[in-house]
């Protein structure tokens, strides 16, 4: 059994894997490492390249039916005491995959961490979230971000940017990267494909808690993340608001569903119209807008997920699969 697999999913991001799997290599310590690419039926090289320079690196091949649904396949290829689901745009740059791993065996209660992560520019970005609430919805649609006092419950990320020096825990990380234990993946079940793209990570830290396991901030890792990458696209936005509305049917009371859709309407709503009379960007009042018609349930989702999608199996390689 490997001490850890490394699971990277390119779908056409191909052009990053040349940054992020030198770092892999680089930082991995003394441990068995197990890394795998997922070609995610983009067709844009990532399978040749890979071949081509990264030996040390498998492909495994999958139509693209969404993020969760590439992890899973490559779940289903894996034997590790560990499981690490990184971003393609993601470089290490400080820190060894194996004091990581270290750190998880001596502490057995931690089920899913992650670590610092900084923008190229070397700026913190707080990858620390507390899981959704209608009230954390509504604070951000009213920008509770910039208030001079910050209530916790009011927005979902740790923004005491102090507190990432240190181990703390808190509900979910950023699914840029997300290091699992094989029990806490076994227990909660795999990546939910019905998701297809976002709200994944939330979903799975959920399920792991519900386990009995914690999520922890480890600090002794330090990763670059180019994110913002999507800026206004109209489809992921949806995608988006999609996720929060089947997050929110998954986890929340009817009325707290219905408070929570509220809050996010209010959101988007507030967004569409300040991007029109302000904004320079032509494409961010229409994101806003079909956001807005998803989340009140006037438009469906912009991606299907595969026919029959759910918790995939509980089991990884060699050990005894059955149906979350």
């Amino acid at each position: 059994m490997h001490d850890l697999a490394v699971i990277v999913v390119s779908t056409n991001e191909s052009e990053w894997l040349r940054a992020c799997l030198p770092t892999v290599f680089a930082r991995a310590g003394d441990i068995d490492l197990d890394v795998v690419v997922v070609d995610n039926g983009a067709g844009d090289g990532t399978r040749e390249l890979v071949e081509a320079e990264f030996s040390g690196a498998r492909v495994v091949a999958s139509d693209n039916h969404g993020f969760p649904h590439a992890n899973n396949r490559a779940l289903m290829t894996i034997d590790a005491r560990h499981v690490l689901f990184l971003n393609p745009d993601t470089e290490i740059v400080e820190g060894t995959l194996s004091d990581l791993v270290q750190r998880m065996d001596a502490n057995p209660e931690i089920g899913l961490a992650g670590c610092r992560q900084v923008a190229p520019d070397g700026t913190l970005w707080p990858s620390m979230r507390r899981f959704p609430t209608a009230a954390g919805a509504l604070g951000e649609a009213l920008l509770s971000e910039r208030w001079p006092w910050r209530p916790a419950r009011a927005g979902m990320r740790e923004l005491r940017l102090d507190r990432y020096a240190t181990e703390f825990d808190l509900d979910w990380t950023s699914g840029s990267f997300m290091l699992v234990r094989r029990e806490a993946l076994e227990s909660a079940g795999w990546m939910d494909e019905r998701l297809f793209l976002y709200s994944d990570e939330v979903d799975l830290a959920f399920r792991i808690k519900q386990a009995g396991w914690v999520v922890r901030h480890l600090p002794q890792m330090r990763i670059i993340h180019h994110a913002g990458k999507m800026g206004f696209n109209v489809k992921g936005y949806a995608q988006f608001a999609y996720a929060h509305r089947l997050y929110a049917h998954k986890h929340f009371s009817p009325v707290h569903r219905t408070a929570f859709a509220g809050a996010l309407a209010t959101n988007y709503g507030l967004r569409a119209v300040g991007f029109r009379l302000f904004g320079s960007d032509p494409d961010a009042p229409k994101a806003m807008r079909r956001a807005l018609r998803v989340i009140l349930g006037r438009e469906d989702a912009p991606y299907e997920p595969p026919p029959g999608a759910a918790v995939r199996p509980r089991r990884l390689l060699g050990r005894e699969q059955s149906d979350a």
